[in-house]
């Protein structure tokens, strides 16, 4: 009996917690999209790549738009690029959006990586990811060549032209790096290192998930 006085009198000395009203669990007001792999396009890469699809993503991204609980997007990103008209689909829509974003490139965010990167409203790159700039590329046998000239020009107009509107590089420096000849082994472009694509004004800052999420709950506060 002495033992369980002492025990019921040490219960009734310690504090109770008190419930904190303003915690919200991060997943109901931070909603995490992962674009990793190939950005898959119309024909299926299969089971043994890894991928991203649009026909997951951008339904997912519409019902984001539409879920008054999440408050912001942080988007990570490790992508060899992929298919152009579905990576311009998603870059557009995350651009769209009317809540906060922030995108986080980590390994690489290559090609059609790059108009993703930087359609968020702010974009971080860790100091060892890279991003390789391009020309549009294709591969099969062409009829009419002058014709498939012009719109594969068209096309890396898109992307040049999106890149360009939400970052702060110019589109003809952006044409320079892509055209570049003296870097890339057998192959046409430029590759950028994290510290290469925010002076470039491709990536807004270096940072990791540390940065990446304190800038977008500043973006939230600001949303509100």
């Amino acid at each position: 009996m002495p033992n369980m006085d002492k025990q019921e009198t040490k219960q009734k000395l310690q504090p109770k917690a008190e419930p904190i009203d303003n915690a919200v669990p991060l997943e109901s007001r931070i909603h995490l999209l992962t674009i990793i792999g190939e950005v898959e396009g119309h024909e299926s890469l299969g089971d043994r790549t890894k991928s991203t699809k649009y026909e997951e993503i951008l339904p997912r991204l519409a019902l984001i738009e539409d879920d008054e609980q999440i408050e912001g997007i942080l988007i990570l990103l490790h992508t060899v690029g992929g298919d152009v008209e579905a990576g311009l689909a998603i870059a557009e829509m995350i651009a769209s959006l009317s809540k906060p974003t922030v995108s986080l490139v980590l390994g690489g965010g290559h090609s059609i990586g790059v108009p993703l990167a930087v359609s968020a409203d702010y974009s971080f790159i860790v100091p060892s990811a890279t991003m390789v700039l391009h020309p549009v590329r294709t591969n099969g046998m062409f009829i009419g060549v002058m014709q498939t000239y012009r719109n594969m020009e068209k096309t890396q107009d898109r992307i040049t032209g999106f890149i360009a509107a939400h970052s702060d590089i110019t589109q003809p420096r952006l044409e320079e790096l892509m055209l570049d000849t003296s870097m890339l082994v057998k192959d046409v472009g430029t590759m950028l290192e994290g510290e290469d694509a925010v002076r470039e004004g491709l990536i807004n800052e270096i940072g990791g998930i540390r940065e990446a999420l304190n800038k977008l709950k500043e973006l939230m506060k600001k949303n509100i």
